[in-house]
């Protein structure tokens, strides 16, 4: 597991600009492929969408949705009515208010990769000296695009652990020889997010070394 310093959190009443801790979750993936990642908690859909996108590892060559029950917001369809609600304007903390609060981002409806988004935490934006989004720590590879879901990924692991399966020269050839499916490179990912992420309103100065004492909050 690869893992980065978290903010500390403190005990007082939730405020506007606070940052959600968020652990995302591949389902029907086992061994499971997750992240935990810190967001403005008022961060709209769509630019959580990218934000998912690269600390997941995606191409963000697929539509996407988030779901929360049967409720679905996405961009708009106009060949399609009704269609979602519109979700251009909508904020995270507009769908998933608390600690607690879970919803799920689809992407690709035909692999149908289904996330699931908890709520792990809601932290101080003050305690936050380093800018944000920021993946704190993850577990494995993200599959590969176009790969029949989570079934079809299962197949290709088995493919490609087995040297005697039909398929395992052509899974490899596909991937690529550098492939691991229990790698994460937290660095890369970090380094994809900054490319767009502002320091927290308010955060201090300190060194990340301020951050060791973080709930896990699993």
């Amino acid at each position: 597991m690869t893992k980065a310093s978290q903010p500390a959190r403190s005990l007082r009443s939730p405020q506007p600009d606070d940052v959600f801790q968020l652990r995302v979750s591949l389902m029907g993936i086992n061994p499971p492929i997750w992240r935990r990642v810190l967001v403005p908690q008022d961060v709209t859909l769509p630019q959580l969408h990218v934000i998912l996108q690269i600390v997941m590892g995606w191409t963000n060559s697929h539509l996407h949705q988030f779901k929360v029950g049967d409720v679905v917001f996405a961009e708009p369809h106009q060949e399609h009515e009704p269609g979602p609600i519109d979700y251009r304007r909508i904020t995270l903390n507009q769908i998933a208010p608390r600690r607690g609060s879970t919803c799920v981002y689809e992407y690709d409806f035909g692999d149908s990769w289904d996330h699931l988004i908890a709520v792990a935490d809601e932290l101080p934006v003050e305690t936050v000296s380093f800018p944000v989004p920021r993946c704190l720590e993850g577990e494995r590879a993200c599959p590969p695009e176009d790969c029949g879901g989570a079934y079809g990924y299962a197949d290709l692991l088995r493919a490609l652990r087995s040297p005697r399966h039909p398929e395992h020269d052509g899974s490899i050839e596909w991937l690529g020889p550098d492939f691991d499916p229990e790698r994460f490179d937290l660095e890369r990912v970090n380094d994809g997010l900054a490319r767009f992420a502002p320091r927290p309103r308010g955060a201090t100065q300190r060194g990340e070394h301020t951050a060791k004492k973080a709930r896990r909050g699993r």
